[in-house]
């Protein structure tokens, strides 16, 4: 039966439905479908606040648990020794921004990387995903969502390997693979979120088995929102509106202070996190709109650059997203919502 069969169908099945439901005015019409944890450095790039910010105003999703993550320990954002607590406090602060402070866990994560590839550091974080992983009163898939390092998933399954067939990791990160794209002008080499915790990433990549959604380099530079849609269509929705755009103003009014000059674009590269979750395709539930290929999971080495391998598990790697539909329906939420 085609979708569209099926729609006729339950039309005759069901021809009492209420005229008063609207979806602009509730939620009854849309319920969670799968689970969620975010796992981000809410303390550096603000990207990590805006992906956020759609997340927990997406009604198919059911919010788990939100990690906030160590930087690089020489990172500019944050040079302190607690940039977990400071991000864990960011995403607290966003949250009572929007009203819903104590509707989900928010937990500081590890404030350290990885000492090596095989030894998993301690944290509640880590806790908080074995848990939800484990759990069998429920049928809902998981997706544990990574906009940073990857230090709490890898330590995650180092420490529980059975839950490494229970959950997808969706994760932004990692260089250009050479035959998809080349890398952007004076690119950095490791990557940014894959230098937070090379060994972690070495952990997921070279010895886990973990189910793999990638958003490199090439495909997280896509998601660029220019500062005129950041004046008109996130600044006027209310106060989560004049925070976001306050947070993402006082970043490019610092980097002018080292006379640096960001254009009129800002990357939210984080903000594929949603799109590939709670914007996936109705039937046949997929992130439909947006393009993949699958190859052989790679090595991660020392320096944090890809090695073949030939007997790698396949992985996604997401080459073309549907921007329009990410920011659209952000744009949307913000406003309904306000």
């Amino acid at each position: 039966m085609t979708p569209s069969k099926f729609l006729v169908f339950l039309l005759f099945i069901f021809p009492f439905i209420s005229k008063g439901q609207s979806v602009s005015t509730n939620n009854k019409l849309i319920s969670p479908r799968i689970r969620v944890i975010m796992d981000n450095d809410f303390s550096g790039d603000p990207d990590g606040l805006f992906a956020l910010t759609h997340l927990v105003l997406s009604p198919s999703v059911d919010v788990r648990g939100i990690i906030g993550s160590h930087l690089n320990a020489n990172d500019g954002f944050d040079r302190s020794k607690t940039q977990a607590e400071n991000a864990a406090k960011k995403a607290a602060d966003l949250l009572a921004v929007l009203k819903i402070k104590d509707q989900f866990p928010v937990i500081a994560g590890s404030n350290t990387a990885m000492v090596n590839d095989s030894t998993p550091v301690k944290s509640k974080a880590v806790d908080l995903i074995i848990k939800e992983a484990s759990r069998t009163d429920t049928s809902l898939p998981l997706y544990i969502l990574c906009g940073a390092g990857l230090t709490e998933i890898a330590s995650a399954v180092l420490t529980e390997p059975k839950i490494a067939d229970k959950l997808t990791l969706v994760w932004i990160g990692g260089p250009e693979y050479s035959d998809l794209a080349l890398p952007p002008p004076n690119y950095s080499s490791p990557e940014y979120n894959l230098n937070i915790d090379i060994n972690a990433a070495r952990a997921v990549f070279n010895h886990s088995q973990l189910k793999l959604w990638q958003i490199p380099r090439d495909g997280y530079r896509q998601a660029i929102l220019p500062y005129s849609e950041l004046q008109l269509k996130i600044n006027p929705q209310g106060e989560a509106g004049k925070y976001l755009t306050g947070v993402l103003e006082n970043l490019m009014a610092r980097i002018q202070q080292f006379h640096l000059n960001l254009g009129e674009t800002y990357i939210l590269g984080d903000s594929p996190l949603v799109l590939l979750t709670a914007l996936q395709s109705s039937f046949e539930a997929d992130p439909s709109s947006s393009e993949y290929v699958l190859k052989p999971c790679p090595l991660i080495n020392a320096q944090g650059g890809y090695d073949y391998n030939a007997h790698g598990r396949n992985i996604r790697v997401y080459r073309r997203l549907d921007i329009n539909l990410m920011f659209n329906d952000f744009f949307a939420k913000l406003e309904l919502n306000k």
